[in-house]
C-alpha cells in the first residue's frame, strides 16, 4: 500500500503556493485520493476477523493489522505529505477537514494495533505451549498464562474491557477443549494399554479443571490488586464446554477403573487354578470385556453438549450392566468368607451381606425398567437374565446358611446351658488348692453368646428360629447381668490376690480356703440353667468384700511396720561434727566422741521404733486369729517373715553406714585435725597413729554393736527373748548382733576401713620425714659444740657460717605450708614449725653469746698487752 505523491513542483513558501489555484487544485485531487485509500484500508482491516478459533489467530490478526497500518502511518509522516497538508490548510480547502478525520482514525487504530501487539506478544509463548506442548506442558502453562492475562488486563489500554478479554478467554477455552478432544480419542483409547489410557484421561481432566481453578484464582488476584475493573465475565461462555468435557473424562475414567482394574483383577490366576469350572471363569471374563462395547461403538461425539442425553443413556446402561456384574463377582469371590457388618454374627451377617448385594442390584434393575430405551436393547435383556440368575444363587446361599445354623443351634444349645458358671485353673503345676495363683474365669461360652446374637439377628431378618434359641435370646439381659457381675467379682478377687505376698498368703490361708469353698459351687454345681445364680453371686461378692477389707487392714499395718523399718534402715550412724570457727576442725578424740554421742541418740530412737513392731503384729493377730497373745500358731510364719525382714534391714543399715564412712575416709574433705609435734627428739603425730587406729576400730566396732540393742523374738512368736543366765555370773541376751557381726560382707567392710585409715596415717608419717633435715637442731649436743668452739677459739668466719645457717633455718621454717589436708585428716604443722624455729633461734642466741664472750676476752687481752708495752716504753 503506497500513497501517491503529487507531481506538481512544491518548491517555495507554503503561503505563496496556497495562493496558486493550479497548485491547490492538484493537491486537492491528491488529498482526496489519499482519503479514499486510507478509508478503504481501515474499513478492510476493521472488517477482518481471526482466521481460526484459537487464541494465536487473534494474535496474528493484530500483528497483521499493525503491519498494514504502520506502513500507512509512516507514509503520512513524509515531508511531501506534511507540506501538502499545510498548503491545503493554508488555502482553507474544504477537503482538508475530511482528510484530517481519516488521518486521525488511522492514528487511533494504528496505536491500538501497536499496543495490542505489544501485550499479546507477552502471551504468545504460553499460547504456543497450549497449542503444541505436551500434556504436562499444558497443565503447567495455564497458571502462567492466566497470570500474564491479569497483567495485560491491568496495564493495557484496550484489553482491559470485557469486549476484548472475553473473546480471547473463549478462544483459550476452545484451544484447551480441542486439545483434550485430540488426546482422548475414543476410537483409539480402548485399544491402548489401560494404564496409558487412564493416564491420558486423568491428564485431560486435570487440564480442564486447572483452567477453571486458575481462572478463579486470577479473579481474586485482580480484585486484590486494587484495580477498579474486576473480572466479572460470563462463566457459561468460558466454562460450559470445558466443564462438560471434564465430566465426560470422569465417566471414562470410571469405566476404565471398573472394567480394566476392579473387575479384571478378580480373575487372578489363583482363582482359575482352584475353581472347578475354568470355562465358567473364561465366560465371566468375556462378560466383563463386553461391558465396554456400548462405549467403544459410539456413533456420536460424547464431548459435544448437544449429545449429552445420548451419553447419559450410554452411561446408565454401562452402570446397570456393571452393577450386576460387579455384585455377581463380589458374591462369587466372597462366598466362603463374606465381609460382615460391625457387630454382626457370622451366619446372620453372611445372610445380611447377601441380601444387601441383592437389594443393590434390585434397585439397579428397578431403575433399569424405568428407562424403556435401555430395557429394549439386547444387552438390557441379557442384564435382566443375569439379574435373575444371581438372585436365585443368592437365595440358595441364604437357605443353606440358615438351615445349617438352625440344625447346629438345636444340637449345641442344650449342652452349652449345662456348662458350670466358672472354670478354675492355675499358672503352676502344683495343686490349685495350695497356691494363691488359682485363676477363676466366667464359663459363659462365646458360642452361646454368638447363638443369642444370631437368634436376634435372624428374627430381625424375618427368619423363624428354634423355640429354645428364642427363650435363651429373651434371657440375654439376665445372662449379661450375671456374666458382668461374675466378672467384676472375679476381677476384685484376682486383684486383691495379686497384692498378697507369700507370707500373707500363709497368714490368710483360712480366709482363702473359705473363699474357695464358696466359689467351688460355681465350678462344680451351678449351671446356666440353675435358679440360684443370683444368690451365688451375692454370697461371693460379700465374701470377696470381707476378704478385701481384711487384706486392706493387714496392708495398712504392714505399711506402718515397713515405715518403721525404713526409718531404722535410713539412720545415719556416722554423723560428723561441723568445723569450728571456719577452718578449725575438731581433734580426733573430739571427732569420734561426737560420732559416738550422736549415734547413741539415734539408737535410742531406732530401738523405740523396733519395740513398737510386736504390738502391730499383735494387732494383725487380732484381725486374723481373734487373739492378742503375740504367739498365735496361725501367725508363726508371719512372725518369722517380719523377723527376717528386720535382720535384712539391720544388715543393710550396718553395711550402708560402713560404706558411707569408708567413702568419707577416702574423700578429699577433711573432717578432723591432728598435729605434728616434737616429742623426745622425734617428730611424731599427736595423737599418734596407733591411737587414731584404735579410735577408728572402736568407732566401727560400736557401729556394728548397736545391733545388740535389737533383741530377738522367741521362736514362733513376736515376744522378745528374756535374758538367759548361763551361770551364776554370766547373763546372755539374744540379739541380732551375733548374726550380723559374723556377716562376711560386714567384716570385709570393717577391715577395709581400718586398712584405709592405716594407709593414710602411714602417708602422713612419710610426709613428716622432710622435717628430719632439721633434727641436728635438737639432736646435736649444744654445750659440747659451744665448748669445742670456745676451746679452739674458732675464727669469726666459722661463727658467721653457724649463725647464717641457723638464721636461714628460722627464716625457712616460716615459709613452709602449715596445713596438710589428705583424705579425711587435716595435719596441723604449726606446732612443729614453732619448735624448729625456737630451736634455731636458741642456737643463734647461744652462738652470739659465745662469740661475744670470746671477743671480750680477746679485747681484754689486747688491752693488757697494750698496757704492758706502754709500761715497757
Amino acid at each position: 500500500i503506497k500513497l501517491e505523491m503529487p507531481t506538481i513542483n512544491l518548491d517555495g513558501e507554503v503561503t505563496v503556493l496556497a495562493t496558486v489555484p493550479e497548485v491547490v487544485q492538484s493537491l486537492k485531487s491528491c488529498a482526496m485520493t489519499w482519503q479514499k485509500l486510507i478509508s478503504g484500508v481501515l474499513e478492510e482491516q476493521l472488517e477482518k476477523v481471526p482466521q481460526g478459533n484459537g487464541p494465536l489467530a487473534e494474535v496474528d490478526l493484530w500483528r497483521e493489522r499493525n503491519a498494514v497500518l504502520s506502513v500507512l502511518t509512516e507514509q503520512t509522516k513524509f515531508p511531501e505529505v506534511q507540506k501538502v497538508l499545510e498548503i491545503l490548510e493554508e488555502a482553507e480547502s474544504e477537503c482538508i477537514g475530511d482528510l484530517q478525520i481519516v488521518l486521525s482514525d488511522l492514528k487511533k487504530h494504528h496505536m491500538e494495533a501497536e499496543d495490542n501487539v505489544k501485550f499479546l506478544s507477552t502471551l504468545e509463548r504460553h499460547l504456543k505451549n497450549l497449542t503444541c506442548g505436551t500434556g504436562a506442558d499444558v497443565f503447567h502453562t495455564i497458571p502462567s498464562l492466566l497470570n500474564a492475562l491479569r497483567l495485560v488486563w491491568i496495564m493495557s489500554r484496550h484489553y482491559n474491557k470485557d469486549e476484548r478479554m472475553v473473546p480471547l478467554l473463549e478462544r483459550i477455552a476452545w484451544e484447551i477443549s480441542t486439545r483434550v478432544y485430540r488426546v482422548v480419542d475414543l476410537h483409539t483409547l480402548f485399544k491402548e494399554d489401560s494404564a496409558a489410557a487412564k493416564m491420558k484421561i486423568t491428564e485431560a481432566k486435570s487440564t480442564l479443571e486447572q483452567w477453571k481453578k486458575c481462572y478463579f484464582t486470577t479473579c481474586i488476584q485482580v480484585e486484590e490488586s486494587g484495580s477498579e475493573r474486576y473480572w466479572k465475565f460470563d462463566l457459561k461462555r468460558l466454562f460450559e464446554k470445558t466443564d462438560y468435557m471434564a465430566s465426560i473424562c470422569q465417566d471414562l475414567h470410571d469405566i476404565f477403573q471398573v472394567v480394566t482394574e476392579e473387575l479384571s483383577n478378580i480373575f487372578i490366576p489363583e482363582l482359575v487354578t482352584v475353581t472347578a469350572n475354568p470355562k465358567r471363569i473364561e465366560a465371566l471374563r468375556r462378560g466383563v470385556n463386553a461391558l465396554t462395547i456400548s462405549v467403544k461403538g459410539l456413533t456420536f461425539d460424547p464431548f459435544s453438549i448437544e449429545n449429552a442425553h445420548d451419553w447419559i443413556l450410554v452411561m446408565e446402561e454401562f452402570r446397570e450392566d456393571v452393577s450386576v456384574e460387579i455384585v455377581k463377582q463380589i458374591f462369587v469371590q466372597n462366598l466362603k468368607d463374606p465381609p460382615l457388618y460391625k457387630n454382626h454374627p457370622p451366619v446372620a451377617g453372611a445372610i445380611s451381606w447377601s441380601r444387601s448385594l441383592f437389594y443393590r442390584i434390585k434397585h439397579t434393575i428397578v431403575r433399569f425398567h424405568e428407562v424403556e430405551e435401555l430395557l429394549a436393547t439386547e444387552r438390557g435383556k441379557e442384564v435382566k437374565q443375569l439379574y435373575l440368575q444371581v438372585a436365585k444363587l443368592m437365595k440358595e446361599y441364604e437357605d443353606q446358611k440358615y438351615n445349617q445354623w438352625r440344625e447346629r443351634t438345636e444340637q449345641m444349645l442344650p449342652r452349652l446351658l449345662k456348662d458350670t458358671l466358672l472354670t478354675v485353673s492355675s499358672v503352676t503345676e502344683e495343686p490349685v488348692t495350695t497356691k494363691k495363683s488359682v485363676c477363676f474365669t466366667v464359663n459363659f461360652s462365646p458360642v452361646l453368646r454368638e447363638i443369642i446374637i444370631e437368634t436376634k439377628c435372624m428374627e430381625q431378618l424375618g427368619l423363624p428360629v428354634p423355640e429354645i434359641a428364642r427363650y435363651v435370646a429373651l434371657q440375654e439381659d439376665k445372662y449379661l447381668r450375671y456374666t458382668s457381675k461374675l466378672k467384676k467379682m472375679l476381677d476384685r478377687y484376682h486383684k486383691v490376690m495379686e497384692t498378697v505376698n507369700e507370707a500373707e498368703t500363709k497368714l490368710l490361708d483360712d480366709s482363702i480356703q473359705e473363699l474357695w469353698r464358696i466359689l467351688k459351687a460355681g465350678h462344680k454345681r451351678l449351671t446356666w440353667n440353675s435358679l440360684g445364680i443370683g444368690e451365688f453371686i451375692v454370697q461371693c461378692t460379700q465374701t470377696v468384700g470381707k476378704f478385701e477389707l481384711l487384706v486392706h487392714q493387714i496392708h495398712n499395718i504392714s505399711e506402718d511396720i515397713s515405715s518403721k523399718l525404713l526409718f531404722i534402715e535410713s539412720t545415719n550412724l556416722f554423723k560428723f561434727p561441723r568445723s569450728k570457727n571456719g577452718d578449725e576442725l575438731p581433734g580426733a578424740k573430739e571427732f569420734f566422741d561426737y560420732v559416738k554421742c550422736e549415734r547413741a541418740k539415734d539408737v535410742e530412737h531406732m530401738v523405740r521404733k523396733y519395740s513398737a513392731i510386736p504390738q502391730l503384729l499383735i494387732e494383725v493377730e487380732g484381725r486374723v486369729a481373734n487373739t492378742s497373745s503375740g504367739k498365735s500358731p496361725k501367725l508363726a510364719s508371719y512372725y518369722a517373715y517380719w523377723e527376717n525382714r528386720i535382720y535384712q534391714v539391720l544388715t543393710q543399715l550396718i553395711m550402708k553406714n560402713l560404706q558411707t564412712f569408708n567413702a568419707a575416709v577416702l574423700a578429699n574433705v577433711p573432717l578432723l585435725q591432728i598435729e605434728a609435734v616434737l616429742s623426745a627428739s622425734e617428730i611424731t603425730l599427736q595423737p599418734n597413729a596407733s591411737e587414731i587406729d584404735k579410735m577408728t576400730v572402736q568407732s566401727v566396732q560400736d557401729c556394728v554393736e548397736i545391733t545388740k540393742h535389737f533383741i530377738r523374738w522367741m521362736h514362733r512368736t513376736c515376744i522378745e527373748c528374756p535374758p538367759q543366765r548361763v551361770n551364776t555370773d554370766e547373763v546372755v541376751t539374744f540379739s541380732f548382733y551375733s548374726d550380723i557381726s559374723q556377716s562376711p560382707l560386714i567384716i570385709e567392710q570393717a577391715v577395709l576401713i581400718t586398712k584405709n585409715v592405716h594407709k593414710l596415717l602411714a602417708s602422713l608419717s612419710k610426709y613428716l620425714n622432710q622435717w628430719k633435715r632439721y633434727d641436728r637442731l635438737w639432736k646435736s649436743d649444744k654445750g659440747a659444740v659451744l665448748d669445742s668452739l670456745a676451746a679452739e677459739k674458732a675464727a669469726c668466719v666459722i661463727f658467721d657460717e653457724q649463725l647464717q645457717f641457723h638464721m636461714k633455718v628460722a627464716q625457712e621454717v616460716t615459709q613452709h605450708a602449715l596445713i596438710k589436708d589428705e583424705q579425711f585428716i587435716r595435719l596441723q604443722l604449726a606446732p612443729l614449725a614453732f619448735v624448729v624455729q625456737e630451736n634455731a633461734k636458741d642456737w643463734v642466741s647461744s652462738l652470739g653469746k659465745l662469740l661475744n664472750e670470746l671477743a671480750r676476752e680477746d679485747l681484754f687481752r689486747l688491752v693488757n698487752e697494750i698496757q704492758v708495752g706502754v709500761f715497757c716504753l
